[in-house]
């Protein structure tokens, strides 16, 4: 069961004076720090409540749980969705979820099962161009062959010297249009917010400023998020650039969302913000933790 007690108990005068940091991951998805090491460093950096947030899978949950209460962390219990919308991959985080809802659990482990088909086709694609022996390597690092991803190939060719750092991988093989590039089927929009909602959880669109797409195109699958149930974007995140902050929270207003911040940190050297480091929202946005603060 979810303890939502850790959550319902953070209060404040004001909620945006509460250091929340709902976007992380470990070492169950792409993070390189463990569960227990992830909420060890959130409370150096002064986190009042963390969301871990594993791309499709909920597995470090019970962990960071233990480690959170040691070292005086809230723990928002979270999950990142993989979503194909249209022709874009969008990323949907649920918050304030129950892990072991089964309508979560289901969908999550179909979502799984697809990651090791596409790895293989990842594989042939860098052999074709000439990087063969690929996909094991990717996989030692995954530790768990159903979540590993192109971040898993990124760092087995910055490691093996093919390129000169991760995001270079990404830039030269890995990212949509490149050569290594493998586009796969995720889940629709419309499951991944029932299947947080059915887990009691709060439907938030990651790293808007992140998907490239055209105003109109935006604005409709903002729309589409929205009618579906999505109460909330990201605002400040480090996947979005400083200058970004203001349009997201601009939009966010516009449509009705509430707002989230979260440092998107995968790793020491691989993200631009520990947890809890970012700016805090503008204060005119309606943050996402106002549902469960008091």
């Amino acid at each position: 069961m979810t303890d939502f007690a850790t959550i319902s108990t953070v209060s404040s005068k004001s909620p945006h004076l509460d250091n929340f940091d709902l976007h992380n991951h470990s070492t169950c998805s792409d993070g390189l720090l463990s569960p227990t090491q992830l909420m060890e460093l959130a409370a150096k950096c002064g986190v009042d409540a963390i969301a871990l947030t594993d791309h499709d899978t909920t597995d470090g949950l019970a962990e960071a749980r233990v480690a959170a209460e040691r070292v005086g962390v809230k723990l928002v219990n979270g999950v990142e969705i993989s979503v194909s919308w249209g022709k874009t991959t969008l990323h949907v985080v649920g918050l304030a979820i129950d892990p072991d809802n089964p309508v979560l659990s289901a969908g999550l482990q179909a979502i799984r099962a697809g990651r090791l088909t596409r790895a293989h086709r990842i594989a042939e694609a860098l052999a074709n161009l000439g990087i063969p022996d690929t996909l094991a390597p990717a996989l030692a690092l995954a530790k768990n062959e159903s979540m590993v991803s192109r971040t898993h190939f990124a760092r087995h060719l910055a490691a093996s010297g093919k390129v000169k750092n991760i995001q270079a991988a990404f830039d030269k093989y890995l990212a949509k249009g490149k050569p290594a590039y493998v586009s796969h089927e995720w889940a629709s929009l419309k499951d991944a917010i029932d299947w947080i909602k059915a887990a009691g959880g709060t439907a938030v669109l990651a790293h808007p400023g992140r998907y490239d797409l055209k105003p109109a195109f935006r604005n409709a699958m903002l729309e589409e998020f929205r009618s579906l149930g999505g109460e909330a974007i990201e605002v400040v995140t480090g996947s979005h650039r400083p200058e970004q902050y203001a349009t997201w929270r601009r939009i966010a207003e516009e449509h009705g969302f509430l707002a989230s911040r979260g440092a998107d940190y995968h790793g020491p050297g691989e993200s631009p913000y520990e947890p809890g480091k970012l700016p805090m929202l503008p204060v005119t946005c309606k943050p996402v933790w106002s549902k469960w603060t008091h």
